[in-house]
């Protein structure tokens, strides 16, 4: 996949990806005047368990992105045999794309446990890393991200996966939290109907 000259590489679960995601996802382009966000649903992550298939998360992802041009989805984590590593994804995605320029986009959640990733020093010199947050909250850092992640400020939707999950699947309203053709999908496919 030939990508843009500055991409913003927003990688996940997505399970399921929500209207959060994709306010984060448009935020981060407009700030960091990005050309391109590809998002990259994760595939067997080895630190998370899903129930959903990555088929069906990346299925989606697609479904989220359609009308918004400079979004993309790449299927690189999902094709890859094993488990998941963000280290492997974004050396893929440097040498298929040699005069991108990248940013690595994720929460705050998940740049607290940067410190456990894999080959996280060569990581952080893949990408620049940038932690979206809501104005006011709490985040820490582990000491090998000092000085090489910047913070991204932005008005978030209070929403996660888990939370509309649970929703779903006891019957609540969630017909705000998730696109209508992500919220069909679910519906047709018989996604989510036990609380996780």
């Amino acid at each position: 996949m030939k990508l843009a000259a500055r991409v913003g590489v927003f990688g996940g679960s997505f399970d399921p990806i929500h209207n959060g995601h994709l306010f984060a996802a448009s935020s981060a382009l407009e700030l960091l005047e990005l050309d391109q966000i590809l998002f990259v649903p994760a595939g067997n992550q080895w630190q998370k368990q899903h129930s959903t298939s990555a088929e069906d998360r990346l299925n989606m992802v697609k479904l989220a992105i359609e009308g918004f041009p400079a979004f993309k989805v790449s299927d690189i984590d999902v094709r890859r045999k094993g488990a998941t590593y963000t280290i492997d994804t974004m050396r893929e995605l440097r040498v298929s794309n040699p005069d991108s320029e990248f940013w690595f986009i994720l929460g705050t959640d998940a740049a607290a446990g940067l410190g456990s990733w894999k080959d996280v020093d060569e990581l952080l010199g893949l990408a620049q890393f940038v932690v979206v947050t809501r104005p006011g909250s709490e985040l820490d850092l582990p000491a090998i991200a000092a000085g090489r992640v910047s913070v991204l400020e932005i008005e978030a939707l209070d929403l996660s996966s888990t939370d509309f999950r649970a929703r779903f699947s006891n019957g609540g309203a969630v017909d705000n939290l998730v696109p209508t053709k992500v919220l069909n999908y679910i519906q047709d496919h018989n996604l989510y109907r036990e609380a996780k």
